[in-house]
Formats: structure tokens, C-alpha cells, sequence
């Protein structure tokens, strides 16, 4: 039976956010490097701080490395704290994570960055689990995502659902509704929504579409060239290609050592002056609020590559998109986004999406971990640090809501 209260043994760490914001801003990580790696030389580092020289690894380009020092300091310790402003916190949240890399699990710092709400950080480590008395907490979150990786952490966490002594907010069983096959399905026939049939298709079966051997269709009814592929398990656009023909097919596999890969047909969501536009919004106890708006004149876009930061006349578009978004693009696709907030059934997810030339909401992606942030400069981004604490406000007011109605009930 899974106990509510325990006398805490976390370890303090820098943390996420942070160490994200240092790297961000053209901070020299590699002082803090050397002296974590001289307090672990020394036996003297605390698992935190194994833990942050873990992400300082990954910011840094060591991907390997850092996922390394990651699994051999949770193979020891599990339970990690980053303390709020205050002496004494209002609320605090319990985050489940999953031993993956630093975009696996929810990027929770950020939404609580300034608030009075400390986070403390289980990971539920493969082989290891939960344990049976948990830290004390007044409300719980989910942060693994639905990757493979994290199939056996979310089954731990489900195991244990039932019996958790606090709320318990993003439920393990519906996060692995986002993976990209699967998403589809749970949203076909949303009234203003448009999402392409994504299905798995391996090498060999590509192959077979190559020597004519199988169609399109016999893959899913829907696809056709041009097409988009990717390797399934990658995300920000590795891997990503759109393919016009089947002798761009044949090269893209040549280039690629993957088995296994996500096929879709192409959605051409130019806008009439030809550029492109595709919009990320958070999702926060049923509301959309905007993150941000990236335009570039290819379809392969995300916030990096629209180089928005070089274009006033981007920024400005952005800008009154933002202003406007409630009366304007939220009210637009109002029945598409609330009822598909309603069939994903998450607290707080993140939606990829754009406008198909119909003027139905295109969704891309739906996940629970893409970043969140307030890093943006405000010399250059002065309309995103309001935008940015309405949202963290709203999923700090989400946390209070379900922790004090916890509270009633109990009573």
C-alpha cells in the first residue's frame, strides 16, 4: 500500500531550468563541469549535483556521457528537489519522471520558475520502481512522455494510480494515447480538425512500395506522394523528410539505417502569400493559451529555423496573434480544441499544429513534453513574457484547484 507522508530524502540540484537558461543565454557551462567533476573525483558530490553534471553533459553536446552519469546516479538515489523562492512553500508538487534524456520527461521547471510551489522529482527507475512510502506531496504529475522508453515507467506509475494518496494529474494510461499512431486515431472525426493518417511502416515494407510489390495504400488508404517519413522514436525534425516520388524514397532509405518509421501523406498549409505558419499552444486544464507562432517559407518548420528573431515583421505577426489569440484563433477552432482536449484527457499537453487551406486546425503533434519557456530575449521578444507567466499562471492555478479540492473532499 503506497503511503502518503515520509520523511523526505531528496537531494538538492540546480536543476533544468536553470541550467537550460544558462546555456540558452551563452553562459560557459564548462567552470561548473570541472568543479562537479572535481567534488565527484573527491567523493564529496551529492546525487543533485550528479545529477545536474548529468545535464550539463547533454547541454554541452555529451549526449552519451550525460545519459551515463544520469543512470549511475539514479541507480543509487531516485528522489531530487529544486526549492522554490520561498523559506516555505505553498504547495508541493511531486513530478514522475522516467531515466531518459533531457527532452523525455515534461520540462516542470519552467511552468513553476518564480512561484512558491516547490518541485520535488521521483524517477521511476526501470528494475526499480516506485517506492513503497512515498515522499510527502500535496499533488502529483506525470512528466515521462510517451516514448518507448518509457513504457515501463508509465505501466509503474498506472500499477499504482489507483491507490495514490494525493491527486494525481496527467494519468500515465492516457499519455501513451500521443504517440503518433495513435493520436489519430483518438481524434478522427473532430469537426474542424484535420490530422493525417500517421502509420508505422517498416524498411522491408517501403522496399516492397519501391519494387512495386505493395501500394500506398496497402501501407494506410490514405497515403500517397508525396509523403512524409521520419524514424519512428525521433522528434524536432530529425530524420523528418517530405518524399515527392519513389526514387526519392529509394535515396532517403539509403541514407538512413533505421528499421522502422512513421509515414504520412503531405499537407501543403501554405498560406496565399506562400508562407507557411505553424502555431505551438499548451493545453492547461482544458484551456489553449499560445506559446508561440513561427513563419518561414518552407514547411519543415519550427521555432529555430524561422529565424524570427531577424524579422520584425515575423515578431510583429506573432505578436498580434498572441494579443488576439482568446477572441481570434482560439475562438476560430473553439469546438476542434476543446473537444480535443476532452478525447486527449491530459491536465496539461502541448499541441503542434497549423491551419490547412481549408481553414481546419492541422495537427502535427501532441505531446506532454515539448519546452515551454520564458528565455526568450525581452529586448527583441517584449510581447513573450507576458504571454509566457499567463500560461505558468494558469498551470500553477490548475495545481492549487486540484490539490484544495483534494482538500474539501477530505474534509
Amino acid at each position: 500500500m503506497l503511503n502518503p507522508v515520509s520523511t523526505s530524502n531528496y537531494s538538492d540540484r540546480i536543476g533544468f531550468a536553470q541550467l537550460t537558461r544558462r546555456a540558452f543565454e551563452g553562459g560557459d557551462l564548462h567552470p561548473l563541469r570541472e568543479h562537479l567533476l572535481a567534488r565527484i573525483a573527491e567523493g564529496t558530490a551529492e546525487a543533485g549535483e550528479g545529477l545536474d553534471l548529468s545535464l550539463i553533459a547533454q547541454l554541452l553536446g555529451e549526449k552519451e556521457a550525460g545519459l551515463v552519469i544520469q543512470t549511475e546516479v539514479l541507480a543509487f538515489h531516485q528522489l531530487f528537489r529544486t526549492p522554490c523562492g520561498l523559506p516555505k512553500p505553498r504547495l508541493r508538487v511531486l513530478a514522475l519522471a522516467a531515466d531518459i534524456d533531457m527532452g523525455g520527461n515534461t520540462p516542470i521547471e519552467f511552468l513553476l520558475e518564480g512561484s512558491d510551489i516547490e518541485l520535488l522529482t521521483l524517477y521511476v527507475v526501470k528494475g526499480v520502481g516506485l517506492p513503497e512510502t512515498l515522499p510527502d506531496h500535496d499533488i502529483a504529475i506525470v512528466v515521462a512522455s510517451d516514448s518507448e522508453e518509457c513504457r515501463e515507467t508509465l505501466a509503474a506509475i498506472e500499477q499504482a494510480a489507483p491507490r495514490w494518496p494525493r491527486p494525481l494529474l496527467n494519468r500515465p494510461e492516457l499519455i501513451g494515447n500521443l504517440d503518433r499512431d495513435k493520436l489519430f486515431r483518438l481524434l478522427a472525426g473532430i469537426s474542424g480538425l484535420d490530422i493525417p493518417v500517421t502509420a508505422h511502416a517498416t524498411r522491408a515494407q517501403l522496399s516492397e512500395l519501391l519494387e512495386g510489390k505493395i501500394a500506398c495504400a496497402d501501407i494506410t488508404s490514405e497515403l500517397r506522394f508525396p509523403m512524409i517519413v521520419r524514424p519512428r522514436g525521433t522528434h524536432a525534425g530529425v530524420g523528418l523528410a517530405k518524399i515527392d516520388d519513389a526514387p526519392a524514397l529509394a535515396a532517403y532509405l539509403a541514407e538512413r539505417q533505421e528499421q522502422d518509421f512513421f509515414v504520412a501523406r503531405f499537407v501543403d498549409y501554405a498560406s496565399p502569400d506562400g508562407l507557411y505558419r505553424k502555431y505551438r499552444l499548451a493545453m492547461v486544464d482544458g484551456k489553449p493559451y499560445a506559446c508561440h507562432m513561427a513563419i518561414a517559407d518552407r514547411w519543415d518548420i519550427w521555432y529555430l529555423n524561422a529565424y524570427m528573431a531577424f524579422s520584425e515583421e515575423k515578431r510583429a505577426e506573432e505578436a498580434t496573434w498572441m494579443q488576439d489569440f482568446d477572441s481570434a484563433f482560439a475562438e476560430c477552432h473553439r469546438n476542434a480544441l476543446d473537444e480535443m482536449s476532452k478525447r486527449v484527457g491530459l491536465d496539461y499537453f502541448i499541441v503542434d499544429c497549423a491551419e490547412n487551406q481549408n481553414g481546419e486546425l492541422l495537427v502535427f503533434e501532441a505531446d506532454n513534453t515539448a519546452v515551454v519557456h520564458n528565455m526568450d530575449p525581452p529586448a527583441v521578444f517584449p510581447y513573450k513574457p507576458p504571454q509566457m507567466r499567463k500560461i505558468f499562471a494558469a498551470f500553477t492555478a490548475m495545481l492549487s484547484r486540484h490539490a484544495k479540492a483534494r482538500e474539501k473532499s477530505a474534509e
